[in-house]
């Protein structure tokens, strides 16, 4: 079974940092793409970034991009999300996914979510 397991989140002040991480069990993803997304409370989920298979190339949203960083480590089938000088605008439930579908345009494609876990940035 596949599962998906977001850690990392919390209450952070505006201008401080998080780093989320997701673990994947039961099957491997190191020939697939991985991203993290985001819902906050009353608004659809939205992309937030992206990385490749091998690591080396990423994907920001625009809002995200010089603040956020995406990595991965396929050995241990994890990716993470180093995120900096959060705004009260990041607050929400962070979802990491798998990019099932290789060839779909950016933020689409993408199966196997986690359960998400909460990031709250306070002004």
């Amino acid at each position: 079974q596949v599962q998906l397991v977001e850690s990392g989140g919390g209450l952070v002040q505006a201008g401080g940092s998080l780093r989320l991480s997701c673990a994947a069990s039961g099957r491997t993803f190191s020939r697939n793409g991985m991203g993290w997304f985001r819902q906050a409370p009353g608004k659809e989920r939205e992309f937030v970034a992206a990385v490749n298979w091998r690591g080396d190339s990423t994907y920001y949203a625009t809002s995200v991009k010089g603040r956020f960083t995406i990595s991965r480590d396929n050995a241990k089938n994890t990716v993470s999300l180093q995120m900096n000088s959060l705004k009260p605008e990041d607050t929400a439930v962070y979802y990491c996914a798998v990019k099932v579908s290789p060839n779909a345009p950016m933020g689409l494609g993408y199966d196997y979510w986690g359960q998400g876990t909460q990031v709250t940035v306070s002004s």
